[in-house]
């Protein structure tokens, strides 16, 4: 591996940091096709699991009297559970691969949702939240590694390619909630335990590639050659990392105020049923699947640092719009926001484990998590202020988030 200073072409910031990438990366492998669209369904199944908590909220906060607090630590214990956990998940696999953990986690996701779907206290539904983000904490480390190792060095298409089977599953989460837990109740949750349990075969298959794929694969060669490595200082690279959690910050934030509020708003400002207010957040979610099957590709061809730049911050003129319009324009707004907010996560991913070589477990922890995590004391937050200002201030307050990615100018461009 080599490193060379270039310029960078037409992007302000510090001098950019390019390096040639390994034979593999430059398209000599192929994908591992049907292992990603494994991993990718079973992402989709993962976390249609994981979206019908958010998605109950409107039937849990009136069957249960919550407030908007309330609903709030719900989505804390779920994300706060995840994001605490999956750092060190990612970082025992570096060092012991585990690859039936994938079916594992989707198991704990299974028995999360059992108790959702007969909790009758509201100490219940939190102990299912938390099982819940137990079983994403320990998935999503193991199975970003798995993509990568499956890429054929296309690491951005893997990684949308994985992703993006979780966006779908989220976006289908309310859809499937609105016509089928709406009408008949909490209990009917448990007719998605079929849909875990299809993750959980799905997931075995996976592993055993994966288990294969391990013993026919030297330790040594494990660890992906990394591109900052021999380019960058480490202070560099803790500074760059710093930057890349703060991007995701206010990603991750101001998607909260979507994933978790976004029906009330509707319900509140607009007076839109609960049903057509799913569906409405379906548009929403299923502009953010498109984002990220988009950017994994487009990072794959540009540059990791032009999809991050345009993705966070190109949202911004759209955010600030959509606070002061009216119901038509609230949800052709929300397209564009969810498809250019949602292309960076892929980018950002590949961009760290380039950063971190053979820390590819830790990186995909550690971002997962912090995502999970902002999104948890996001809803948090964003619950108490819901509560104290009003649900239509929160997305006033919150349409200036995306402002925040003009942190990207200090990131060095890797080729």
């Amino acid at each position: 591996m080599r490193a060379e200073a270039v310029e960078n072409p037409g992007l302000p910031g510090p001098p950019e940091v390019a390096v040639t990438a390994p034979a593999q990366a430059r398209g000599q492998a192929s994908p591992a096709l049907a292992v990603l669209i494994g991993l990718s369904l079973s992402h989709l199944l993962n976390d249609l699991v994981q979206s019908l908590l958010p998605a109950l909220y409107p039937l849990l906060k009136a069957g249960f009297h919550l407030d908007f607090g309330q609903i709030g630590l719900i989505t804390f214990v779920f994300q706060g559970t995840a994001s605490l956990l999956q750092p060190a998940v990612g970082l025992y696999t570096d060092r012991r691969p585990l690859p039936y953990s994938l079916a594992i986690g989707m198991v704990l996701s299974l028995a999360g949702l059992a108790l959702l779907s007969v909790a009758s206290a509201y100490g219940a539904l939190l102990a299912a939240a938390a099982l819940i983000g137990l079983g994403s904490a320990i998935f999503h480390p193991e199975a970003s590694r798995v993509a990568r190792l499956a890429s054929g060095g296309r690491y951005g298409l893997a990684q949308s390619v994985f992703q993006v089977g979780g966006n779908a599953g989220t976006a289908l989460g309310p859809l499937l909630a609105a016509f089928v837990v709406v009408p008949h109740g909490q209990g009917s949750v448990a007719w998605f335990c079929l849909a875990a349990l299809a993750g959980i075969l799905m997931l075995g298959t996976v592993g055993r590639w994966y288990a294969q794929r391990l013993a026919t694969t030297p330790r040594t060669a494990r660890k992906s050659t990394g591109a900052a490595s021999g380019s960058l200082s480490r202070v560099r690279i803790v500074v760059t990392i710093a930057i890349l959690l703060g991007l995701i910050f206010s990603k991750y934030f101001y998607m909260a105020s979507f994933s978790s509020y976004y029906t009330f708003y509707l319900i509140h400002r607009f007076d839109v049923p609960v049903a057509l207010a799913q569906v409405y957040l379906f548009v929403f979610l299923g502009a953010v699947a498109a984002g990220t099957i988009l950017g994994g590709p487009i990072g794959d061809r540009f540059g990791r640092k032009f999809v991050i730049w345009i993705s966070i911050l190109g949202v911004l003129p759209f955010s600030l719009t959509l606070p002061h319009v009216n119901l038509f324009w609230t949800v052709i707004l929300s397209v564009p926001i969810g498809l250019i907010l949602a292309s960076a996560m892929p980018a950002i991913l590949v961009y760290a484990q380039e950063l971190l070589p053979g820390r590819i477990g830790l990186v995909g922890g550690l971002f997962f998590g912090f995502a999970f995590g902002m999104g948890g004391l996001g809803a948090a937050l964003l619950g108490e202020m819901a509560d104290h200002v009003g649900i239509e201030r929160v997305y006033d307050l919150c349409a200036f988030l995306p402002a925040l990615g003009l942190m990207a100018v200090f990131l060095p461009r890797l080729r």
